[in-house]
């Protein structure tokens, strides 16, 4: 077996394992993780395609509609990034090409993740701003926000970045 010989490439040279081997495990791992978002997606884009035809819908100004418009679109967009691979798995069965099938699921996995982020940041927007006001709904959907961009981009990154510096 030959030992994989790039970490940036996602190479453990701790696992005695394959090319073949590490793709399958890769694409294993993602599909797990897609499993997890996909149902939140699922859930929150099923909850938002109900409010319009929810008595006080109409009593939204033109803002919050707005927002609310926003806020479906972006979920739709996260929903279907994130069920993506599930077509490109389709569309490349046995082509043998699970090194491009990884890595375009895992773009559209981090893509579907941003705009995730951002749909759940808008629901914060829109329910602090009937609920409390509209500077509260900013400040919420702001820090909301930046809380997801600090869990699941800046902290990983940092991460990374401090594991390369102390392991050059």
């Amino acid at each position: 077996m030959n030992p994989p010989s790039h970490e940036s490439e996602g190479n453990d040279p701790t696992r005695d394992e394959t090319k073949n081997e590490r793709m399958d495990r890769n694409w294993n791992e993602l599909l797990q993780e897609l499993r997890v978002t996909q149902t939140g997606i699922q859930i929150l884009t099923g909850f938002l395609l109900t409010l319009p035809f929810q008595q006080r819908f109409t009593d939204l100004d033109e803002f919050q509609r707005d927002v609310f418009l926003v806020t479906v679109s972006l979920a739709a967009g996260a929903t279907g990034l994130i069920i993506a691979p599930v077509s490109f798995h389709r569309m490349m069965f046995r082509q043998r090409e699970k090194p491009l099938l990884v890595k375009a699921s895992d773009l559209l996995a981090r893509a579907g993740l941003t705009l995730l982020a951002l749909a759940v940041s808008c629901v914060a927007l829109l329910i602090f701003d009937v609920v409390v006001g509209r500077l509260a709904g900013v400040l919420a959907s702001s820090c909301l926000l930046a809380f997801f961009a600090v869990c699941w981009f800046v902290a990983p990154l940092a991460m990374l970045r401090t594991r390369s510096e102390n392991h050059p």
